[in-house]
């Protein structure tokens, strides 16, 4: 009973303090005046009080805010900076390769060749240099046989398989590789022969036949696919083979395979 009492007073005087606020804010006609007056000097420190809490609240907030504004700006231009640096990289590549390109066009013999330039993107994963992929295949007019060379018009392979955007180049150094060649010097004949991706062999070559220690071995063009002519490498060393029926030459190559990048295939 006494707490219903009690509540009963607490809310009609919170109605009563309402209503007496609601008259003394509104003042009607002015009756209120000196009320209103004393009740806002009253009032004023606290006015004050919660206006520069609530001003320096609003600042903190806005303070945390810019913050985030400014870590989401970062981000964003980080995401950007890498862009860019990507961008840089790939723009530095191209230009790398086009110099490349313009410096291997510049000492292959284009003016008696139809040349389609290619790179290299891939080699032989167990590095016995026995192949090399390329960018350039049937779509490019590429076709199996077709013979591959670098500057100079040096001889490094033929071409074993082709798909549409890519071509397996076979290089001389594979062991199922053979293409005719002969002395520069001397005119005599023989079948060069890759040794497991280790180096190169000139083999059937006849016991008539002068072969000597420094001279150029060069495409007979004898095999009908790879134009006569074409640069090979230098003959290291002479023997005469096992059943003692020929001779044959360790072949020391024009260029190192592993370090090539550009190279041209000799389109029919």
């Amino acid at each position: 009973m006494t707490k219903k009492y009690l509540s009963s007073k607490i809310i009609k005087f919170v109605i009563i303090s309402a209503i007496c606020l609601l008259l003394i804010f509104l003042n009607p006609r002015g009756l209120f005046n000196p009320v209103r007056t004393v009740f806002l000097e009253i009032a004023y420190p606290f006015q004050e009080t919660f206006y520069v809490l609530g001003r320096d609240i609003s600042e903190i907030f806005s303070f945390f805010g810019s913050i985030g504004a400014m870590k989401t700006e970062n981000e964003k231009l980080v995401r950007e900076n890498n862009s860019l640096a990507s961008e840089v990289a790939s723009l530095q590549e191209t230009k790398k390769e086009n110099e490349t390109l313009r410096e291997q066009l510049n000492l292959v013999p284009k003016d008696k060749f139809n040349l389609e330039p290619s790179f290299i993107i891939g080699q032989d994963p167990q590095s016995f240099g026995s192949w090399i992929m390329i960018d350039k295949g049937s779509s490019d007019g590429i076709e199996v046989g077709m013979p591959v060379i670098v500057s100079d018009g040096i001889l490094i392979g033929k071409i074993d398989e082709v798909t549409s955007g890519s071509s397996k180049v076979n290089l001389l150094t594979d062991s199922n590789s053979a293409v005719n060649v002969s002395d520069l010097e001397t005119g005599a004949k023989g079948l060069i022969k890759g040794a497991y991706g280790l180096g190169l062999s000139m083999d059937m070559v006849a016991q008539a036949d002068a072969l000597n220690q420094g001279d150029t071995v060069i495409t007979s063009g004898l095999d009908g696919e790879t134009p006569r002519g074409l640069l090979v490498g230098r003959v290291q060393e002479v023997k005469i083979s096992s059943d003692r029926l020929f001779q044959q030459a360790i072949i020391m190559p024009r260029v190192r395979y592993q370090n090539l990048s550009v190279v041209f295939i000799i389109k029919k």
